[in-house]
């Protein structure tokens, strides 16, 4: 027996090791496992309305959420189910993309922005909104502007893009700006309506919607501009299993080019919702109106 045999047998036995063990550690497809299980496993938030928030009897409910058990129906239709079962797993902004690594939630449906530095860890569906980062403070002497904000401490929401892009933009016009960084929008918004920071900065959709839902909305005031440009939001899903992400674009094309989406949208943005019969007066935008004539191209 020659050493040179000896050594191609070692390198195809480790080479067979590998591939045995890369097929082990392969994930599971999300398909595969709901066909199976007749159950799709749904991230939603507490606190995100009117995205994803809990209802009284402790469902949740919201724009999103509708969204999603909407896509339910269509999967169960495209795997010929003759059920689908939806199971709801409470995430939080800093865990959500952890919990779809595990697979412990096969689509998370909140409010995630859709970037690409977000997009190395999970994939994202065709957007379901469009909006751009807002601060809100106290209506009687607080900032105003981006640029008011120069030396200031404010709160934001751990686990979100806001912080980076935040940062980014303390950086870029010199502004130090110290970020706390707080577990949850509400939380955040309490630091600044207590006066503890000078503002809370979030997506300006979730700002309106929290000043809407505050004892006194009249105290608050969102900010005259943005910290960067629009950005769309989509519903997370783990990353390298493109037929379960082709199969929920697939049923939000036929939500968006059906005439389902209008009538969802406005029972969210245009009208009063629970709890407290709040109407956020947000008529569609041309933006997200073409986004949902056109997903594919609103996300290139």
């Amino acid at each position: 027996m020659t050493l040179s045999w000896i050594k191609t047998v070692l390198v195809a036995g480790l080479l067979l090791t590998s591939a045995v063990s890369a097929r082990a550690q392969a994930p599971e497809s999300t398909l595969a496992r709901i066909a199976e299980t007749g159950t799709l496993r749904i991230g939603y938030s507490p606190d995100a309305a009117p995205f994803s928030y809990l209802w009284a009897d402790g469902k949740p409910i919201g724009y999103s959420i509708d969204l999603c058990e909407r896509i339910t129906q269509l999967l169960q239709k495209q795997l010929g189910l003759d059920k689908l079962e939806i199971a709801y797993v409470r995430r939080t902004p800093s865990d959500r993309v952890a919990l779809l690594q595990d697979g412990q939630i096969d689509i998370e449906c909140v409010a995630s922005t859709n970037n690409a530095e977000r997009r190395k860890s999970v994939a994202f569906s065709y957007p379901h909104f469009v909006t751009a980062v807002r601060f809100v403070a106290l209506r009687e002497g607080g900032p105003r502007v981006v640029a008011d904000l120069k030396g200031r401490t404010v709160a934001s929401t751990s686990g979100t893009t806001v912080i980076g892009e935040l940062n980014a933009t303390s950086r870029e016009q010199g502004l130090n700006i110290a970020v706390m960084p707080t577990p949850d929008h509400e939380a955040g918004f309490a630091l600044m309506a207590t006066g503890r920071v000078s503002a809370f900065v979030m997506d300006g959709i979730l700002l309106s919607n929290l000043v809407a839902n505050a004892e006194k909305p009249e105290l608050y005031q969102l900010s005259l501009d943005t910290v960067g440009a629009a950005e769309p939001y989509g519903l997370m899903m783990r990353r390298d299993d493109p037929d379960f992400e082709d199969a929920v674009n697939a049923a939000l094309v036929e939500i968006f080019t059906t005439g389902e989406i209008g009538p969802l949208y406005d029972k969210w943005f245009t009208m009063p919702i629970e709890p407290h019969g709040i109407n956020l007066q947000l008529p569609m935008s041309e933006e997200l109106a073409a986004a949902f004539e056109n997903p594919a191209k609103a996300i290139d």
